[in-house]
């Protein structure tokens, strides 16, 4: 009797947990294919680049399907009690645990060569900005970036001497606009006259001197770094947190599968 009640609070709490994490998913995937659908909206109102919402508007898409898959697949296997859902439950459950892992540990051995990857990516984008259209997104996510970031270039603002514009313009004293720094422009009573802050916030402004720029002198992978080593706690913090909770509700799906009636196939009423 009692391994029946327990088995009872199992099923309906596996139950309740998927349910809330199924219509999760549904608010997750409607809300990743409305920022796809209305980029600019979203844009103008939070103040981020259009490129920076399509990449999380697919973020939100896929783990809002994984998400809606994983809940589906809880609900309907521990109140049915079919034991064929909550093994493929628990296997779905194992997979995202394993890959998590081994994503952590790759990442932690490899980070390294990701550092030159991302290093020589975005140093491909500096070096044609302005000169293809195709990828004014790619462009405008480097922009953002570097605005809201308050840096210039990967590893110095001197990388953008390889921007192929800014060397056939030598003479115009060209630098971006997007990592500007506003202090270079706030007015100074020991001054007389300061230059006037740039309207654009993309593309190329104009220095007074070629050796003078008026931008930030951090590369972004400082930047970069120093946010990650801040919020290093956090992240750990909620790694581990999803981890216990996936072991947790593996551990009970495991118990309930195990304890079900052997002799009971609940698939057998729809053959």
């Amino acid at each position: 009797m009692a391994m029946k009640g327990c088995l009872s609070v199992t099923k309906y709490f596996l139950f309740v947990f998927n349910l809330f994490f199924f219509i999760l998913g549904g608010v997750l995937l409607c809300f990743g294919l409305w920022i796809l659908f209305d980029r600019t909206s979203f844009a103008s109102m939070i103040g981020s680049s259009t490129p920076t919402l399509k990449i999380w508007s697919y973020v939100l898409s896929g783990v809002g399907i994984l998400t809606m898959l994983l809940g589906f697949l809880g609900c309907l296997g521990s109140l049915k009690e079919i034991k064929c859902l909550l093994g493929f439950y628990f296997a779905f459950l194992l997979l995202l645990f394993a890959a998590q892992i081994t994503v952590g540990v790759l990442a932690y051995t490899q980070r390294s060569s990701l550092n030159l990857a991302v290093g020589k990516y975005v140093e491909n984008i500096i070096k044609n900005y302005g000169i293809f259209a195709n990828q004014t997104e790619l462009q405008e996510g480097l922009d953002f970036a570097q605005e809201q970031m308050s840096c210039c270039g990967w590893f110095a603002p001197e990388d953008w001497m390889k921007n192929q514009k800014i060397y056939e313009n030598s003479s115009i004293n060209l630098y971006p606009c997007s990592c500007r720094n506003t202090s270079y422009f706030l007015p100074n009573p020991n001054i007389n006259g300061t230059e006037a802050l740039p309207e654009h916030r993309s593309g190329f402004c104009t220095a007074p001197a070629r050796d003078n720029w008026p931008v930030y002198k951090t590369g972004c992978m400082n930047s970069i770094q120093t946010f990650i080593i801040n919020n290093l706690i956090c992240i750990i913090g909620v790694c581990i947190g999803i981890a216990l909770l996936e072991l947790f509700v593996m551990t009970l799906s495991m118990c309930l599968c195990r304890n079900l009636d052997q002799n009971y196939n609940k698939l057998a009423r729809y053959s």
